[in-house]
């Protein structure tokens, strides 16, 4: 009788633990869960306070071109004010003529459509300096969101003066002294013909730039052949694997001569290899303006 008990009672004890077990089990996993949820979201926030500076630093940029232009149409107006106050003193002057010659008026009446010409060419001026400075923020922004969270080491995209700069580097687009270009490159130069494509009137020039080592081994010469080579290849890809229209691009070879950082450390020569996408400005738009109207 007290053997029954005692097997009964081991039993119980055994199916405890079995119970238990299983819902320690079943916590782990969901615990395991939560901790996988938490890193993904830990690595999307930490993406998103990258993309807020890139775009913090773009701003900046915008805003200081935006203080140099607004610099230049005050000396405009300056200019404008300055005429009127000239005019305003001759006409004063005249008041005290009993009479005026039918030339003088004539030439003061042109003096003062002059003056309304240039305060309205001022105000064109404004107008297209703002239009030009959305066209090109969006252009960058589509190019961010085309590119992705590529990292800003390896590309860059910013705004200078009015003209939009997309800088890739050597160890992107080739391997260590080839010109060929690697296919992880070619899906990044897509996703850039993909916008460049969707604007069909913009063009641009691709400029190959390199470190100032001597270039040595092959058919070429030197870095000039080699940034030549380079450019040339980008904008053949661009072409016959991308469909952009060739008579919108240019190739250019900088060899080693416009360097951003300095050559004398392996952090500048790496920073200087580099091939550069610019979006050149419409100046045939802007002369459009300079332009007389016809009537």
């Amino acid at each position: 009788m007290k053997a029954t008990y005692f097997i009964a009672a081991i039993i119980s004890v055994s199916l405890f633990s079995c119970v238990s077990s299983k819902k320690f089990k079943t916590k782990e996993a969901d615990y395991n869960k939560l901790e996988e949820r938490f890193n993904t979201l830990q690595k999307d926030m930490n993406e998103c306070g990258e993309e807020k500076a890139i775009l913090t630093r773009q701003k900046e940029a915008l805003e200081r071109e935006k203080a140099l232009m607004a610099g230049q149409i005050k000396d405009l107006g300056d200019q404008v004010e300055y005429l009127k106050a000239n005019n305003n003193a001759a006409l004063k002057q005249l008041e005290d003529l009993s009479v005026i010659t039918a030339a003088q008026a004539e030439s003061i009446k042109k003096s003062m459509e002059n003056i309304g010409a240039k305060d309205a060419y001022i105000q064109t001026l404004q107008q297209q300096m703002a239009r030009k400075d959305s066209l090109n923020m969006a252009l960058v922004m589509n190019l961010k969101g085309a590119i992705g969270n590529l990292d800003d080491k390896d590309i860059n995209i910013k705004v200078d003066k009015g003209v939009v700069y997309v800088d890739i580097s050597d160890k992107l687009l080739f391997k260590s002294g080839s010109y060929d270009v690697t296919e992880r490159a070619k899906e990044v130069l897509g996703k850039v013909a993909t916008v460049l494509k969707n604007q069909p009137e913009i063009e641009f020039m691709v400029e190959g730039h390199t470190d100032n080592v001597p270039y040595k081994g092959g058919v070429l010469l030197d870095n000039w052949d080699l940034s030549v080579k380079r450019a040339t290849a980008v904008v053949r890809i661009l072409q016959k694997q991308y469909g952009l229209d060739p008579a919108k691009m240019a190739a250019a070879g900088r060899g080693e001569y416009k360097p951003l950082e300095d050559n004398s450390t392996r952090e500048g020569k790496a920073a200087n290899r580099r091939t550069r996408i610019v979006i050149l400005p419409q100046l045939d738009q802007f002369f459009k303006l300079l332009e007389p109207q016809k009537n």
